[in-house]
Formats: C-alpha cells, sequence, structure tokens
C-alpha cells in the first residue's frame, strides 16, 4: 500500500511539469507543418504551365493547374520555363558529359535527307547570322531558346496557338536528353504558326533567320521539325516506340492488293485552309480516284478515338 502511494504520487507529480513542454513541442511542430504547407502552396501556384492560358500543364511537373490573373499568366509561365525547369543547375551538372550513340559507325554517312540542310541555312552561308540578324528576327517570332552548355532557355513574346509552343520545346528537351554533351550552343528565334513571313524579295537585304513548321522557295523561313502533335489531345497518341509498333501491325493485316486503290485524306478543313477547302471538291471517287472524308475530332473523343488511330489508318495504296 506504502509502495502503491508513493508511485501513485511519483505520477500525480509528473504529469504536471512534463505536459507543458510536451504540448509546446506538438503546438510547435503544427504551426511549422501549416507555414510549410502554406509555402509549398505558394510555390506550386507559380509553376503550373509553359507559355499562357491556351497550354495544358507540362508534362516535365506533376503540379495541378490553378487559376492565374489574366495579365499574369504568360509573364509567369514564361519565368517558369526560363529558370525553374530548364535554366537552373541546381541538380545538374555544369557542363554535360558527351555520349557516344548506341550502334553508331563512324564510316556510316548522313542520310540524303540532311543534304537540305545546307540548302536551308544557304542565304547565311557566308555573311553567317550577327547579333542584328537576330535582333530583327525576333519582331517576327514567337518565342527564343538559347542552349549553352547543355541547359535550354526559352524567352516567350506571345502566346502560341493551342499547346505547340510547349511539345516544341519539350521536343528540345528530348534532344539534349538523347545527346547529352553533344548539342552545340545555339541561339534561334521561332515562330508557331504555319505560314512563313520572312519573303525573299523583300528581305534579300538582310535574311532573317526564323525557324517554324513550313516553308517555301518564296520565303526564307526556316523548316523545323514538328513535334506538336504529340500535344493533341484528340488523336490520342502514344509514345513513339509503342505506337510505331501498333501501326506496323496495323499495316501488316491488310495486304496491298486487298487495298482501296484511292488517294485518301482524312482531317479538318475548318481551319480557314483554301487548299483544305478547295480539297473538298475533289470527293469523287470514280472521278478523280479520291477519297477524301471530314474529321470530327469532338464526335472522335466522344468515341474513344476509334476512327481515328494511327494503326488503322492503313487501308490505301
Amino acid at each position: 500500500m506504502g509502495l502503491l502511494r508513493r508511485n501513485s504520487t511519483y505520477v500525480s507529480y509528473l504529469h504536471p511539469r512534463s505536459s507543458i513542454p510536451r504540448y509546446a513541442v506538438v503546438f510547435a511542430f503544427v504551426i511549422f507543418v501549416i507555414v510549410f504547407l502554406i509555402e509549398v502552396d505558394s510555390l506550386i501556384s507559380n509553376t503550373k504551365t509553359i507559355a499562357g492560358h491556351n497550354l495544358q500543364p507540362t508534362p516535365w511537373h506533376i503540379f495541378e493547374p490553378k487559376t492565374f490573373q489574366e495579365e499574369s499568366k504568360y509573364s509567369t509561365a514564361s519565368k517558369i520555363i526560363q529558370c525553374n525547369y530548364l535554366a537552373c543547375g541546381v541538380a545538374t551538372s555544369a557542363t554535360p558529359k558527351a555520349t557516344t550513340p548506341r550502334h553508331q559507325n563512324s564510316h556510316v554517312s548522313c542520310p540524303d535527307f540532311f543534304s537540305h540542310i545546307h540548302k536551308d541555312l544557304a542565304p547565311w552561308a557566308e555573311t553567317k547570322i550577327s547579333q542584328a540578324y537576330l535582333t530583327e528576327a525576333k519582331k517576327y517570332a514567337a518565342f527564343r531558346v538559347i542552349i549553352i552548355n547543355g541547359k535550354l532557355y526559352v524567352d516567350f513574346y506571345y502566346s502560341c496557338v493551342q499547346s505547340r509552343a510547349m511539345f516544341t520545346v519539350w521536343g528540345f528537351v528530348q534532344l539534349l536528353k538523347r545527346y547529352p554533351g553533344r548539342v552545340p550552343d545555339v541561339d534561334l528565334m521561332f515562330e508557331c504558326m504555319d505560314k512563313p513571313t520572312i519573303v525573299r524579295k523583300e528581305h534579300s537585304y538582310m535574311p532573317l533567320p526564323l525557324f517554324r513548321y513550313c516553308t517555301t522557295p518564296e520565303h526564307y523561313d526556316i523548316p523545323f521539325p514538328d513535334w506538336s502533335f504529340w500535344g493533341w489531345s484528340e488523336i490520342n497518341i502514344k509514345p513513339w516506340d509503342e505506337e510505331f509498333r501498333s501501326i506496323k501491325i496495323g499495316a501488316s493485316r491488310v495486304g496491298w492488293r486487298e487495298r482501296l486503290p484511292f488517294a485518301y485524306w482524312k482531317g479538318n478543313p475548318d481551319v480557314v485552309s483554301q487548299v483544305r477547302e478547295k480539297l473538298l471538291e475533289c470527293n469523287d471517287t470514280h472521278l478523280y480516284g479520291a477519297q477524301i472524308l471530314r474529321q470530327n475530332w469532338e464526335e472522335e473523343v466522344k468515341s474513344g478515338f476509334k476512327g481515328s488511330q494511327l494503326s488503322k489508318q492503313c487501308k490505301h495504296r
């Protein structure tokens, strides 16, 4: 009994003294968690999209989108891609180590289409491209791309349609990832609309180096691979390795003799394109040997892309 009383007294004596620091620690921890969550939320709110209100979240981070004030969306997104993900070297080495691609053969020459690169850059073969050329080309550009020591820097001037800017830049990121240390320093201006604008007759005194997806013999615009279709949610396209295997399997299902002997086109003619509008007039299989079909992307989304899968299009010669 005496022992029990002593133990009871000891316990009741200990609790009042120890309860104060214990609750203080818990309270401090709760405050710390709240402050930490507020800071994280603040950081996330500034890392949503690449270049403006018409782009989806970038594929290299998982943050869900939040709303921004209209006047700040573009400037905020531009700063994100300039620093947070592509330009800052916090987690990267100063100079990426050069790697040798697998199956490389020093005796193998470049494919024939590489010769077009020299043709496209011929206007600057003698004069070279100075800072003055870039400054003037900036007036027509949507964004600027700079690669220095394997790091990508981007400066946006205006928002591109849909997700073109995002996936064009994403293509540069994949290029640097695939060939680390092998991509030389470069500074270029890029325009994301289809039709070329640098007319040779108007700019013969100073050819402006402007990259875009399309060009003609009458323009100085430099053609560049269009990776933006990877960002078209309507076509439900898969990663290329998987998509390529699917296309090969789909193409093998119908033999050449069994395929329809028509010229085939299927797309959206409602894009202010006179060529596509005229093309609809050729939809007479017996007269022109062509099959021209209108693509309704909204219906494709509703049907689960059953009619637009690339692997199911190999039915014509």
